[in-house]
């Protein structure tokens, strides 16, 4: 068997077939878990304020996903989100868009604006994949604390000396 170089590119001809190449994990389709090694993070953003509250959750159940949405939001609040099932018993007002229609936005009362959308959300989770992608993975004990991380650093804007010099601070206050 030849064993053949690409220049420029990504990899090369593996030569035993016996010893195939590693395949990156959880490519598994689906809602992961924290019991399956794919912890789910669950996040809140406002559209006017644009505050994120995110967490690592165990699994999105119902019950976990109505007490993080009672917790971060107001009880005026209009709530938008996709057509996953748990959500359907939050006690706010709900509106949902459901991407397996392919339906990203949608004009709920008419006025030319399609306020019904997840698209604030999803430029939340880019933001959280970008801090990650850095670090190559990140095992799940310390998976909350990256996150936070990714949470300061939207709500900030930007981490300033500042607000390292108050991390500092008030990891020696609880140290």
């Amino acid at each position: 068997m030849k064993c053949f170089r690409m220049r420029g590119k990504k990899g090369e001809q593996h030569a035993d077939p016996d010893d195939p190449p590693r395949k990156r994990a959880n490519k598994r389709r689906g809602h992961g878990t924290y019991d399956n090694d794919r912890p789910p993070i669950v996040g809140t953003v406002g559209r006017e304020s644009g505050q994120v509250r995110l967490r690592v959750i165990h699994n999105t159940d119902r019950k976990t996903l109505e007490a993080h949405v009672h917790r971060f939001t107001l009880k005026e609040t209009t709530c938008y989100t996709d057509e996953w099932k748990s959500y359907n018993h939050i006690i706010r007002e709900h509106s949902t868009v459901c991407h397996a229609e392919h339906e990203w936005a949608r004009d709920e009362d008419g006025d030319g604006i399609r306020e019904v959308h997840t698209n604030t959300a999803e430029g939340m989770w880019t933001d959280v994949r970008n801090y990650l992608r850095p670090f190559k993975g990140v095992h799940k004990m310390y998976l909350s604390g990256y996150v936070a991380m990714t949470e300061f650093r939207r709500n900030l804007k930007r981490i300033s000396p500042a607000f390292i010099a108050a991390l500092v601070t008030l990891h020696s206050v609880y140290t």
